[in-house]
């Protein structure tokens, strides 16, 4: 992608597009041929001026007229047709990264600001659309404008032209190297504003925290060195702007001298009349615009190509956990779990999981105790393919569970978290969450099921209920009744729970403890926890240390053996 512009990553968005693109065109060069057609009358028009000929001067008005009605209906279809297709095509870019990102490992996301990502989403695939816009609404005009009124100059006196064109290359070669410092300058630029759109993000997010420690003023500070940076890498991108146009305005300015003092010589030793060169000047007044226009274009061009350059890098970026071409559905599972000499790493010289292996019948409740890092949670991330083991498989009811459809398989796993997240939307559309179309009585069924029934029918409007962004208006122990209620109608023959209860107080937990029982009953369960509530209803307790199961059986034959389990309930539960 360094050497070939990502702008050619496009084309494959343009062509769906085709038709839209085409009807601009021609209205693209409608309105480019009305140019010469333009400097041809407007010559015309000086010599009837000249001569005093009103009827051929009010003729030739009406013909300007009509050429700039023609002119202006194309630019119309020029302009609606292209804007159409620019917003369509970074539609179609959007949501192509949306869901290509819907694909990465959770490692990614767990390693990568959330702010840039946003950034990257919305900022930056909209400067794509612009700068797709520009090109058929002023860089492809401008082009044909330059063509064909050069062109005609050449037509008229190709002397003339030639020798009008000493200062092009220089030209040429300033606006190109202005556009490659313009393109290093957007890419820090953009850089900078990720960051800062990552700093607003965590600020906003942790904004409970900042105001625990008191530390307003250091977050103001932090921002406040964030925008400096930012400020400073838009200062120099304008700063180069500011030197390009008035060197490129000289340059202009120098043709124009150039051109002047050669039509003067032409016309003194009669080569050129009067006549022909007040045409030939009209004409070369108009490539002053177009010229202009392309160096600005050329600037945002290359300001567009930082953002081009930064959306293709997510493109790029492979997912951790992939489907196998022959990947088949997961059939209805009983709910029998084995993990088979497992061997998992973040990090290839600290492993988590050392050839752990485990085995969970139908119904049973295994819980997972250990100190943190031991890799329980890792163990758990497993099974419905969070992430993949370097070696060794992870089975349910036999099946090798990376040979199945990741959605087949994940839909049979439930997923209690520690720290419930909630959407904005109503209760109902949380507890529903990832169903397009769902039955408000299952969704009551599964809230009374979890205990939520009572609190939600509180509110004004029920299950209608607008929840929030992050569910802030919820409390903790509701948050994760709506969480059981989750897992209740998603029916999962499999399910997790992730330190479900360990945030919550006593009156909370007693009321989500009652729910998981309920929704325990009957499914494969495996339990990260440190209450001893769970654990000690567990049918199976594995202690895991340093990644390997070094222990296992019930809770009172664990404490019988007076081993690791003991000495860990003697600290953590007594």
């Amino acid at each position: 992608m360094k050497n070939r512009s990502s702008y050619w990553l496009l084309i494959p968005y343009l062509r769906p597009h085709w038709r839209t693109i085409a009807q601009a065109l021609v209205c693209t060069v409608v309105f480019s041929v009305c140019w010469p057609l333009l400097a041809q009358v407007g010559g015309q028009i000086l010599d009837f001026l000249v001569k005093g000929n009103v009827s051929a001067l009010t003729q030739s008005a009406g013909v300007v007229v009509g050429i700039f009605i023609v002119q202006k209906m194309a630019q119309y279809g020029q302009d609606s047709r292209m804007a159409k297709a620019a917003l369509a095509i970074a539609l179609d870019l959007r949501k192509r990264v949306y869901a290509h990102l819907q694909t990465l490992s959770l490692s990614y996301f767990e390693s990568t600001q959330t702010g840039d990502l946003s950034y990257r989403m919305t900022e930056d695939i909209d400067r794509i659309g612009e700068v797709i816009n520009k090109v058929f609404h002023d860089f492809v005009p401008c082009v044909l404008q330059l063509v064909l009124v050069f062109g005609y100059m050449i037509y008229l006196n190709w002397q003339l032209t030639l020798a009008s064109l000493i200062v092009a290359p220089l030209m040429g070669l300033l606006i190109s190297w202005f556009g490659e410092r313009m393109l290093v300058f957007s890419r820090r630029s953009q850089n900078l504003v990720s960051d800062l759109s990552s700093l607003l993000t965590e600020g906003f997010m942790g904004i409970r925290l900042v105001r625990a420690f008191a530390a307003e003023d250091y977050e103001i500070e932090r921002f406040s060195q964030a925008a400096e940076r930012n400020r400073q890498a838009k200062y120099e991108a304008a700063w180069l702007k500011a030197v390009q146009y008035p060197v490129v305005g000289f340059l202009e300015v120098l043709s124009v001298l150039l051109l002047l003092l050669l039509g003067g010589w032409q016309i003194s030793t009669g080569n050129l009349t009067g006549k022909e060169f007040g045409i030939y000047v009209l004409a070369a007044a108009m490539l002053i615009d177009p010229i202009n226009h392309l160096t600005e274009d050329y600037n945002e061009f290359k300001q567009g190509q930082a953002s081009a350059d930064r959306i293709f890098e997510l493109l790029t970026i492979p997912p951790s956990v992939l489907e196998t071409p022959n990947a088949k559905p997961l059939p209805p599972v009983t709910g029998k779990v084995e993990y088979r000499e497992i061997c998992f790493y973040y990090h290839a010289d600290q492993p988590v999981l050392q050839k752990l292996n485990l085995l969970a019948f139908p119904g049973e409740a295994i819980a997972l105790v250990g100190a943190s890092g031991s890799g329980k949670t890792t163990l758990a991330n497993l099974l419905p393919r969070f992430y993949d083991p370097q070696a060794g498989q992870v089975l349910i009811d036999g099946i090798d569970i990376r040979t199945v459809t990741l959605p087949s398989l994940r839909r049979q796993i439930g997923i209690v978290p520690q720290e419930t997240l909630l959407f904005s939307g109503t209760i109902a559309q949380n507890i529903a969450f990832g169903q397009r179309q769902f039955d408000l009585a299952a969704v009551q069924a599964a809230a009374q099921v979890a205990n939520a029934h009572s609190f939600i029918s509180q509110f004004p409007n029920g299950y209608q209920s607008w929840v929030g962004e992050r569910g802030v208006n919820l409390s903790g122990g509701q948050k994760q009744r709506l969480a059981i209620a989750r897992a209740v109608l998603l029916n999962p023959r499999i399910l997790i729970l992730d330190e479900a209860t360990s945030a919550l107080d006593s009156e909370s937990e007693a009321l989500v403890q009652e729910a998981l029982e309920r929704l325990m009953h009957q499914r494969t369960v495996l339990i990260i926890a440190h209450r001893l509530a769970t654990v000690r209803r567990a049918d199976r307790i594995l202690v895991i240390e340093q990644g390997r199961v070094i222990e296992s059986g019930t809770h009172e034959e664990l404490l019988g053996k007076g081993d690791r389990y003991a000495r860990f309930y003697a600290q953590q539960f007594q």
